[in-house]
């Protein structure tokens, strides 16, 4: 008798802890970076946590359709969209809908994101892919790059997709002039970026100017005024002195790809008898060799030299020897 007493009171001793112990603290994944709370998407990694179920608490990834499987469960769990404790509802709710567990305590927590990717390619100084974690705007996308490089051109592209009217995704670009959002500021460029967005900063075009000019090679075109020949003219530092009173304007026609040669009357130009005219990304000049100039100074320079040497009496000497 006096040993059933004792077991009574040992087991109402027991009970009274078990009343008073506080909630249980689910155990976590001491390895795993509990990142903000996003929605989460395909190929993201998540740990996932259940109260006294080892075999629930695992990290997994989510699949390619928005799902994650675990283990007794026949049904997929739906990932795709939801945040952490909407998906800690959702499993808890599948474990009790197979009765797998009572009432059941989960934690989710994310490990990586990987379904919100921001890439920024073009003329940056180091092109980068990263995940959208937090709030993330187009400034500090460009920053994560290293910068604009010093070829960038006037507009920053900004292409993202979003679903159409039938459901389909499109794909939607904006230009956002370099100037407004770096110089002027503007708040309203600078674009807040959730993922999935390709930022894309093009190349300054360039003209490419050969032939006989003292400074042949590729020149940037200047966002501010346009280029024109007698400005090309300029950046190449002007004509050697066989060059021709025509040159050519190679243009390439962007629909069917084929090389068109412009001829232009450089010598109208440059005595304004003519309207200079304007080039384009790409254009090349080309200035020809006049061959015929060429050989005719070449004539007069040794007919030059030969009145030369008669005259100091050279050619006397010789044909006296």
């Amino acid at each position: 008798m006096r040993t059933t007493a004792v077991l009574f009171a040992t087991l109402l001793f027991t009970l009274s802890l078990a009343a008073q112990r506080p909630a249980p603290t689910v155990p976590t994944d001491s390895g795993s970076a509990n990142l903000p709370a996003q929605k989460i998407g395909p190929n993201d990694l998540i740990a996932i946590s259940v109260y006294d179920a080892p075999e629930f608490t695992r990290t997994v990834r989510v699949d390619a359709e928005g799902n994650i499987r675990l283990p007794m469960l026949k049904q997929l769990v739906r990932a795709d969209g939801r945040l952490p404790d909407q998906l800690e509802v959702a499993i808890a709710a599948a474990l009790t809908a197979e009765q797998i567990l009572v009432d059941p305590y989960v934690t989710v927590n994310i490990v990586a994101y990987e379904s919100r990717p921001i890439s920024v390619v073009g003329a940056v100084r180091t092109p980068v892919t990263f995940q959208a974690i937090g709030n993330i705007s187009l400034l500090e996308a460009i920053t994560r790059a290293g910068g604009l490089a010093q070829d960038a051109g006037p507009e920053i592209l900004v292409t993202h997709s979003q679903a159409g009217p039938d459901g389909a995704p499109i794909s939607l670009t904006r230009r956002i002039p370099v100037k407004g959002l770096i110089d002027a500021s503007d708040p309203e460029l600078n674009l807040p970026l959730h993922g999935g967005e390709q930022v894309r900063v093009p190349e300054l075009g360039k003209i490419f100017i050969v032939g006989n000019v003292k400074r042949p090679g590729a020149f940037p075109l200047q966002d501010d005024d346009e280029t024109t020949v007698l400005k090309a003219l300029a950046l190449s530092e002007g004509l050697t002195p066989y060059s021709t009173k025509v040159a050519y304007i190679v243009r390439r026609d962007d629909r069917t790809g084929h090389k068109n040669e412009i001829p232009i009357e450089l010598n109208k130009i440059m005595k304004r008898e003519s309207p200079d005219v304007v080039l384009v990304a790409n254009d090349i000049l080309y200035i020809p060799d006049n061959s015929g100039r060429r050989n005719t100074l070449s004539v007069l320079a040794k007919i030059a030299t030969f009145g030369a040497a008669t005259a100091s009496g050279v050619l006397v000497y010789s044909a006296i020897r």
